[in-house]
């Protein structure tokens, strides 16, 4: 019976040592998994504070971005703001705001060249008929393009301005306005039925500064529209392209001559005169035909600029010079 007893202990000593060793283990492995979940939990909260962080960072960056934005605009703005209360006055100078058309009594102070933007140009009438071109017309200068309307229809102020001018003329422009630019353009719209900007009021381009009408010396309803640099009328159809109503280039170049008829005159391609002519890339489907009749000109014409020949073959993106 010992015997028994004895083999009995041992045999329960080799189970239950086992067994203890096998807890001892469990609890060091749930002491290490308790720590590692600790140290994750710590590392994912020190992760979540750096985010937060970087967050807070970016939105702070942001704000100062967009304060800066904001502020720059303000400024933006209020130079806008300046330079439409008294448009192109480095040009025209601080006594200019007469009542007449021509604003310029000493010619000396008219540029030798001058850069004039033109990219904020808007048509100033929705749909584009020409009912008389620029240029010379029963022995007379028609200083600007008659553009045909109805009357009552409105008419937008061409760029950013200063209304100059609001008069009538009865043997004239009828009802009608003289906007002075920044650019340094003046632009007139006559024969009006009715005004609606004030003297002195500061227009924005696209701006309805009155309605198209038939007054003054006018054989029907159109807006007679002119634009001139300092006094002197230019080919409103050089510098605009009314059925597109955009500006035919981003820069017009003003040279100055001697004589005021030779921005009149239909010029010559020569280095000295190619700022009187635009360039018109060839679309597909035009001819020289269709290309002159668009541009109010004549294919002879189209040819002499470019010397070519009536028989010259165009082509898609061919560049072409055109007054």
């Amino acid at each position: 019976m010992k015997i028994k007893k004895v083999f009995a202990t041992l045999s329960l000593a080799l189970i239950v040592a086992p067994l203890s060793a096998m807890t001892q283990k469990l609890d060091t492995v749930k002491t290490v998994e308790k720590e590692t979940l600790s140290m994750l939990t710590d590392s994912l909260n020190s992760v979540e504070l750096l985010a937060d962080k970087v967050e807070i960072k970016n939105l702070i960056h942001k704000e100062k971005v967009a304060r800066e934005e904001s502020l720059e605009e303000e400024i933006k703005a209020k130079e806008e703001l300046e330079n439409l209360e008294a448009p192109a006055e480095e040009i025209y100078g601080e006594n200019s705001w007469v009542q007449s058309i021509n604003p310029i009594r000493n010619a000396s102070i008219i540029p030798n060249t001058y850069d004039i933007d033109l990219t904020g140009f808007v048509a100033p009438i929705k749909y584009y008929r020409t009912n008389s071109p620029y240029g010379w017309r029963h022995r007379r200068m028609h200083n600007g393009v008659d553009l045909k309307l109805y009357t009552g229809e409105p008419v937008r102020a061409a760029f950013d301005g200063k209304v100059r001018i609001k008069r009538y003329n009865r043997r004239g422009y009828g009802y009608y306005y003289v906007i002075r630019h920044p650019n340094g353009l003046e632009t007139i719209y006559g024969h009006l039925s009715k005004q609606i900007a004030k003297q002195g009021q500061i227009v924005k381009a696209g701006d309805i500064i009155g309605l198209g009408g038939n007054t003054g010396r006018s054989t029907g309803p159109h807006l007679h529209f002119e634009a001139r640099f300092c006094g002197i009328p230019l080919n409103p159809q050089m510098l605009f392209d009314f059925a597109e109503g955009t500006p035919n280039m981003d820069t017009y170049t003003f040279k100055r001559y001697k004589s005021r008829s030779h921005y009149a005159k239909k010029g010559k391609t020569s280095k000295a005169n190619r700022s009187h002519y635009r360039v018109y890339r060839v679309r597909r489907g035009d001819s020289l035909a269709k290309i002159a009749k668009r541009h109010h000109t004549t294919v002879a014409r189209l040819c002499k600029a470019n010397r070519m020949s009536k028989r010259s073959v165009i082509r898609p993106g061919d560049k072409l010079l055109i007054q």
